[in-house]
């Protein structure tokens, strides 16, 4: 492990020297690819020093120890010193360790959130809305950005679909895990004799690909305007506003119709699209190698049953790793934190098992 940090902190000093070169600050795509690098790097690196910070102490302290004739009192002092360091090195190694497991390539993207309606009709659709209200306020509370995409609203308020970006410095690393089926228990607001209904919502994250990432002939694309419907007599049913793409060598489609501009629905159209087809070309490539056994925490499978919100009892359950929580008022407020920590820990936990040689 320690060899590998030797060549990162190497590899750090050699960027920082690169973003001084008048060559690198000229060519701003170099420059900005070199400042990523060294941003993931720093983590590491500064965890790294600190360590041998601490190592350099339990040697000066060993140091102290080992004299002939010292004061008992600098004697006490050396030994507090000596327990501190290792104790730090100790904190410092664990941490390295989960600093060096494999990065997620995606962790710092851009999310394009897809919820639809799925079982329960009419309340299932009214969940998706509580969906969207939950990630909407979290985004907020993390200092993100929410950008409605495509919406389909019901008469009494709820979505059978809605896809929206939420933009931010680790977004995807923070949503990622949000993918799957989720379940909700309560009394519908259409419901009159007070019997609990379950509900279910499909949530789907895909991390937005960059234009270069996915190259999209535009020979393959047929698009399709149209009158976009909605609740209410929406402004857009008056114009052909609404987009329809169709990619044809993979049958991927995808409608938007939430501007009153054609231009601007044909934009976030192609946004969707680039991560529709972004995430397919990923998972071709996972598949061939059968290398994603990320399964096991739940990202990406849209099949999968991963949490529940019950309202009689108050609770809230993630399936993947049985944690649950009685707050459901405030997870549904946004205060997802908990339960996104305790899915990224696990995710650790799993990659640093799988880094155990075998027999051991």
């Amino acid at each position: 492990m320690f060899d590998k940090l030797m060549e990162v902190e190497k590899r750090y000093e050699d960027i920082q020297r690169l973003l001084c070169d008048p060559e690198v600050l000229s060519d701003m795509a170099e420059y900005t690819r070199l400042m990523k690098e060294s941003k993931t790097l720093l983590p590491v690196v500064e965890k790294y020093r600190e360590y041998r910070g601490a190592e350099t102490a339990v040697k000066e302290a060993k140091e102290l120890l080992d004299e002939n004739g010292v004061e008992k009192e600098l004697r006490e002092l050396a030994e507090l010193e000596w327990e501190e360091g290792r104790a730090k090195m100790e904190t410092c190694a664990e941490e390295l360790k989960i600093l060096l497991l494999p990065r997620d390539p995606n962790d710092d993207r851009n999310v394009i959130i897809e919820i639809r309606g799925g079982a329960g009709g009419e309340e299932s659709a009214l969940f998706a809305g509580s969906l969207f209200r939950m990630y909407s306020m979290y985004a907020d509370a993390k200092g993100f950005k929410v950008e409605v995409m495509d919406q389909n609203q019901t008469e009494l308020g709820g979505y059978k679909e809605i896809s929206f970006v939420v933009a931010g410095d680790g977004a995807y690393s923070r949503l990622k895990f949000e993918s799957g089926v989720h379940r909700v228990q309560r009394v519908p607001e259409t419901e009159t004799g007070g019997r609990i209904h379950t509900s279910t919502a499909t949530v789907a994250v895909l991390p937005e690909a960059d234009d270069v990432e996915v190259e999209i002939n535009p020979a393959d694309l047929q698009i399709d305007t149209y009158r976009s419907g909605g609740a209410g007599g929406q402004h857009v049913n008056k114009t052909e506003s609404a987009i329809r793409i169709t990619h044809l060598p993979t049958g991927v489609v995808v409608e938007c119709q939430d501007e009153r501009s054609q231009f601007k629905n044909k934009d976030k159209a192609m946004r969707v699209l680039r991560a529709r087809l972004y995430e397919r070309k990923q998972a071709e490539q996972q598949s061939a190698i059968a290398a994603d056994r990320r399964a096991q925490v739940g990202t990406g499978d849209r099949s999968e049953r991963i949490r529940t919100y019950n309202f009689p009892q108050g609770r809230v359950t993630d399936h993947r790793i049985g944690l649950t929580l009685y707050r459901i008022e405030s997870i549904l407020n946004g205060d997802l934190d908990e339960i996104i920590d305790a899915l990224i820990t696990a995710d650790r936990a799993r990659l640093l098992g799988e880094q155990v040689p075998a027999g051991e």
